[in-house]
């Protein structure tokens, strides 16, 4: 079966940490990886890391902030329309949390594993 996508890369995986700082200072000082974005989010920050050169981040975040696999894709309406009617199980809409996050929406893979499409900034 032949199909295309929209979907462009593994963008981010994002883990559960206890303390953003000292995960900061775990993967930067001992790792050698650097921070790619540090920006306020909600009440917090969102944090990715990853090593020189490489086009996946790792995203530290706090517990409330979903964990998983973040895809992007430039057109996550678009995306979310054509998933959809092929039968994806998909949120019923993509959602928009303001100027500062950009629009998602999360699938489902027959296992229950989620994904979260985000729409490249």
């Amino acid at each position: 079966m032949s199909s295309t996508t929209h979907i462009t890369q593994i963008a981010t995986v994002a883990i559960h940490v206890s303390d953003q700082q000292k995960a900061v200072e775990f993967y930067v000082d001992q790792l050698g990886f650097e921070v790619r974005r540090d920006a306020p989010f909600g009440d917090g920050r969102w944090i990715e890391v990853a090593p020189p050169g490489a086009s996946t981040t790792i995203a530290l975040v706090p517990a409330g902030i979903p964990a998983g696999i973040r895809l992007s894709t430039g057109d996550a309406d678009a995306v979310h329309a054509d998933l959809v009617a092929r039968g994806v199980d998909a949120d019923a809409e993509v959602l928009r949390m303001g100027p500062a996050a950009p629009p998602m929406f999360t699938v489902r893979d027959p296992d229950g594993n989620s994904l979260i499409l985000v729409e490249d900034s």
